[in-house]
């Protein structure tokens, strides 16, 4: 599957021309490939994004490896190979089912809120998870783990639009090497806390969730681009 991936991206996507330099590029013609430079040119609003996100996704990582483990050994009733299969499905349709209508719609307004709804989403799943102790509320537990796409769209947009125009490709990378340096961390504090228990692991990853959420909820900030002014912005 990565290899037709990767022949029909080659077949199919286009390779974008590099616009001239302008009066307001920051990048000049050659953009700018050193991450410390990138760094300083990173946006105020997108840092603030940049914390929440690494919180929130400590809230994903913690417990992501010892989410089969949960379901197929810890709880009450165990689920078999094939019914985590389904759950990991209803997951995917659940993702795939919300995609596409909430970034159309985002794009019509402003950004913040789907975040926002994103990350609490992020955030219940570990939550849920603790009471889910059977097939049946497994099921509603992987429903809201696939609607944690909600705003992905959405966030990743937000990210181009507070990138620098000529800085957009290298911006973006900045941002998930940070992302991920840090968030690497968690997948091995995850297996600590999974020592101590299923639960303390769990209720952490929830803790820092929160605390990602409300974060951006409370001092996140929001840009809004009418789409009839996109080029002029």
């Amino acid at each position: 599957m990565a290899a037709v991936a990767l022949f029909l991206q080659q077949r199919m996507i286009e390779e974008d021309k590099v616009p001239a330099t302008g009066p307001g590029d920051t990048c000049g013609l050659v953009p700018e490939k050193n991450p410390l430079k990138l760094f300083k040119l990173m946006n105020p609003t997108m840092k603030g994004l940049l914390v929440s996100d690494i919180l929130v996704r400590f809230c994903e990582q913690i417990p992501y490896a010892f989410v089969v483990v949960w379901c197929m050994k810890t709880i009450a009733e165990p689920v078999t190979a094939l019914q985590f299969g389904v759950l990991t499905t209803l997951e995917m349709t659940t993702a795939v089912l919300v995609y596409i209508p909430v970034a159309y719609l985002a794009d019509r307004s402003t950004k913040k809120p789907f975040v926002v709804v994103t990350f609490i989403f992020f955030s219940l799943f570990p939550l849920v998870l603790i009471f889910s102790r059977s097939f049946e509320w497994l099921m509603v537990a992987f429903i809201l783990r696939g609607l944690k796409e909600f705003g992905e769209p959405t966030r990743k947009a937000l990210i181009m639009d507070l990138s620098p125009d000529n800085c957009k490709a290298g911006m973006f990378g900045l941002y998930y090497l940070i992302r991920d340096v840090f968030v690497a961390a968690a997948a091995l504090g995850g297996a600590f806390l999974w020592q101590i228990s299923p639960e303390t692991n769990l209720l952490t990853a929830f803790v820092f969730g929160i605390i990602g959420t409300l974060g951006y909820a409370l001092f996140g900030r929001d840009i809004h681009v009418p789409l009839n002014n996109k080029e002029d912005a």
